[in-house]
């Protein structure tokens, strides 16, 4: 499909261009704390800017909504109601200021408030992973359907970040125990395929950003997966600022952990 084509073209130069140069070659000055340990480098600002110039040509008109230019605009969010690109330039920045991986930049296309079609792409591999509602999942050309660890316990990447210490200490009490946890790799555009790919079976995200999250939401479910909010509800991308998501390998995985999960509330 040309739109995909046009697409992995754009994230591999941005990558080579503005990405990849400054890995482990940041220096000093052009790392940032936009507060809460949230770092920004150059490289993710000048990443944002050659992404949304190249998303203009390939299909004009859309609303940009970028984390970086809604970290100085928040007005930027309104664009997520409507027709919009929904861009991470670098998804995984604190792991790409501190020279290691994973790191990659995530793409979303949306309407009404719904992803309709992603792109996920790992930096290091070239990786590239691709959905379009009702159209399935894949890397590069090839269909994925997405598969268990078939271990037991289950394993679980949950990141206990954003959460309160209440949540800390009852995730640790009630939800952790039944599963094996494993390592957080503080990138979305790295965990969603994890849960796709027989790597993990389940994570839990607190905040769910739409730059993090939409298109690997989209992807996950599009493989077979299933990633939803607690309710059972949809992942929107115009609910941003909403907390709590679940992904998983499978329907069946999910429904365990949001049961578990539910039944702390109860």
């Amino acid at each position: 499909m040309a739109l995909h084509r046009a697409m992995e073209d754009l994230l591999r130069t941005v990558t080579e261009k503005a990405i990849m140069p400054r890995f482990r070659n940041l220096a000093e000055g052009e790392i940032e704390d936009k507060g809460g340990n949230d770092p920004v480098t150059v490289a993710d600002r000048d990443s944002e800017h050659m992404l949304r110039e190249g998303l203009e040509k390939i299909i004009p008109g859309l609303a940009f909504v970028g984390e970086e230019q809604v970290h100085v605009d928040p007005s930027a969010l309104d664009g997520l109601t409507g027709d919009c690109w929904i861009v991470d330039p670098i998804d995984g920045t604190r792991n790409f200021a501190a020279g290691k991986p994973p790191f990659g930049i995530l793409i979303a296309m949306a309407s009404g408030g719904e992803a309709h079609t992603g792109w996920i792409y790992d930096c290091l591999s070239g990786r590239f992973c691709v959905a379009h509602s009702g159209k399935g999942a894949f890397i590069g050309s090839e269909k994925v359907t997405a598969i268990p660890t078939g271990e037991t316990p289950p394993v679980a990447a949950i990141s206990l970040i954003f959460m309160d210490d209440a949540q800390r200490e009852a995730m640790k009490a009630h939800i952790m125990p039944h599963y094996r946890l494993t390592d957080i790799p503080y990138c979305a555009a790295e965990q969603y395929p994890r849960l796709a790919l027989g790597t993990n079976d389940v994570s839990i995200f607190e905040r769910t950003l739409a730059w993090d999250h939409a298109a690997g939401v989209l992807w996950l479910n599009e493989a077979g997966g299933k990633a939803a909010r607690l309710d059972g509800s949809a992942y929107r991308v115009d609910e941003w600022n909403r907390k709590g998501l679940v992904g998983a390998a499978s329907p069946a995985m999910w429904e365990d952990m949001v049961e578990r999960l539910n039944a702390l509330e109860a």
